[in-house]
């Protein structure tokens, strides 16, 4: 049994879920691990946890830990779905796990030489986690290039070169696109240099996009590969395992930059009201966080 400390909403897919996007082709592949109902709804959805071991085997009991569960101030799951948050690791910061996961399959996909130019074209939470993972490779050049210009600081944040989508530098071995546009896509296959390849990384829901292929795409012999977290990344699958990935994305959170991430907090009690602000829009920023601290609880404002 876990008594949860604090949750984070996953913007991107957990408003798409909201909104009710998950098209009907997805709904099997789009199941949160501890999911209840079924799309398009009602559903029981999210899986940034993190929580205080209250019963449990005595090596996990009273120990902080981080598992793929929903929105819930306790639960019961199997001793294998949690993953012990290391020390040095704030519980606070602790539920970007599931995004630095994402980000560590990328990396594994992406499989970046020293030396390699490289965009991050979107800075929402993925994107700013892939830019924050890839700058720690050596020798590589990182920018992270997103439409809004108050996305900056948080590139400062992590250490990392920011730019608008027109004033970034092409030329570059390798882009990860996480923007969810069109425009992002259509500007990451212009930043390429020839052999150049786009790691797409954003979910698109029920949306159909339209791709430059013509023009320069062939002579250029650029390449459009995907990653998806839902399976680790064959460059790594043989060696690694899902709780590998897991516990290597919490050991990069000791490092207190990600805080960066964190754009927001209200209190679990507070969620139906923050949750359609948060799928609208009205609400802007990153991960938000929600405690189950009522004193404690922040107005998100």
């Amino acid at each position: 049994m876990v008594r949860t400390l604090c949750s984070g909403v996953s913007r991107g897919t957990e408003t798409l879920v909201f909104r009710g996007g998950v098209p009907e082709s997805q709904y099997t592949a789009m199941r949160a691990p501890f999911q209840d109902g079924a799309f398009p709804g009602p559903v029981k959805y999210g899986y940034l946890n993190v929580g205080l071991v209250e019963e449990g085997p005595a090596s996990l009991r009273g120990r902080t830990v981080f598992s793929l569960y929903p929105h819930q101030t306790r639960y019961v799951v199997p001793a294998s779905a949690v993953t012990p948050v290391p020390e040095g690791v704030p519980a606070q910061r602790a539920v970007l796990a599931g995004t630095v996961e994402t980000a560590v399959n990328a990396a594994w996909d992406a499989a970046p030489l020293l030396g390699d130019r490289i965009a991050v074209v979107g800075a929402g939470m993925v994107g700013a986690s892939v830019a924050a993972v890839l700058s720690r490779f050596p020798a590589v050049r990182v920018q992270l290039v997103d439409a809004e210009p108050a996305r900056a600081e948080v590139a400062r944040a992590l250490g990392v070169d920011f730019a608008l989508p027109g004033e970034a530098a092409g030329g570059l071995d390798l882009v990860v696109h996480a923007s969810a546009t069109e425009q992002g896509l259509a500007r990451s296959l212009e930043l390429l240099a020839p052999e150049g390849t786009v790691l797409e990384l954003s979910w698109y829901g029920d949306r159909r996009i339209g791709l430059p292929l013509g023009e320069a795409f062939h002579s250029r012999r650029l390449t459009v590969r995907s990653s998806q977290v839902g399976t680790v990344s064959p460059a790594r699958g043989s060696r690694r395992s899902y709780g590998d990935r897991m516990a290597l994305a919490l050991e990069l959170l000791a490092d207190p930059a990600f805080d960066a991430l964190v754009t927001g907090e209200c209190g679990f009690e507070e969620l139906p009201e923050v949750l359609p602000r948060l799928a609208s829009g009205e609400i802007p920023g990153l991960c938000h966080r929600v405690r189950y601290d009522a004193e404690s609880a922040v107005s998100p404002g």
